[in-house]
């Protein structure tokens, strides 16, 4: 089991620098554009991908593309999400985001849903409202914190749906995990030179840690499922739920983030979905 805590701390542990990047002067671009580039070189190294396959022109490309401008995008509002709302509702919205692909295949692609994942996905939206909940007269001063965790919500949804319809086309996961961080890669720097960032070394060293823990969580949670291959479902319930009750932990200890009466009730309905949805 310890493939899959090492990929809940690599979890947590890009939250809480995402968190400190501001008060340690990292630069949020920078540090994501540098991330790309080492879980790139990383990506190379262990899984091993078919570079070759990423050369040859293919209907693959479209969605290859999206997936490389999704993830940077949905990287800056998970830093502008951590920033305004905190650790603890950043990571739950994450991964909550799990029932997006599922209300697409109910919704746009006719397929059934069953009771016990009708429940999941009930559960699941009564979190992300608890999550979203704002107090009496603070909804305009909430907004920022309202709009970054929905989009966190969606934006890890939609990354898991891309991910999903590369793989039904036949595409290996290593192979497109690969040309995803390079475009992304591509995209953060050409976006910095067009805006003339100023290169520091807070930016680059904070940049080859993200890479390292954010490249630590997609590689352990592999060898996570590597070493329970008959029980997936125990892998995907229990890294949801342990990067949930991690975050908050972390949020309440180290940073002293308060939750309201809704938010706590959110948490736990979170975990309660996540064991539902994947009970189902």
């Amino acid at each position: 089991m310890y493939t899959l805590a090492l990929s809940i701390c690599c979890s947590v542990a890009v939250s809480v620098l995402l968190k400190m990047a501001r008060s340690r002067g990292i630069h949020i671009g920078q540090a994501i554009a540098v991330n790309y580039a080492v879980a790139s070189a990383l990506c190379l190294a262990l899984l091993k991908p078919s570079v070759s396959a990423l050369l040859v022109p293919s209907s693959h490309w479209l969605l290859l593309v999206a997936l490389g401008v999704v993830l940077p995008a949905v990287f800056l509002i998970m830093a502008s999400a951590v920033r305004h709302a905190g650790i603890v509702l950043s990571d739950a919205a994450q991964r909550l985001s799990l029932i997006v692909p599922l209300l697409a295949a109910f919704i746009w692609f006719g397929e059934p849903l069953s009771t016990t994942k009708l429940v999941g996905v009930m559960l699941a939206l009564a979190a992300l409202a608890g999550l979203l909940l704002r107090p009496a007269g603070q909804f305009t001063r909430g907004l920022p914190t309202i709009v970054c965790l929905l989009g966190v919500w969606v934006g890890y949804g939609a990354i898991d749906i891309l991910f999903k319809a590369l793989a039904k086309q036949g595409q290996a996961f290593s192979t497109t995990l690969l040309g995803a961080f390079v475009l992304a890669g591509v995209i953060m720097f050409a976006g910095l030179a067009l805006r003339r960032s100023r290169w520091t070394l807070a930016g680059i060293g904070g940049g080859v840690a993200l890479g390292l823990l954010n490249f630590g969580n997609i590689y352990f949670y592999i060898r996570a499922h590597q070493t329970f291959p008959e029980n997936p479902s125990l892998v995907f319930a229990s890294m949801n739920i342990g990067v949930i009750v991690l975050g908050t932990l972390t949020g309440a200890l180290l940073f002293g983030e308060r939750l309201t009466t809704p938010n706590k009730l959110g948490i736990g309905l979170a975990i309660g979905a996540v064991w539902v949805l994947f009970r189902a």
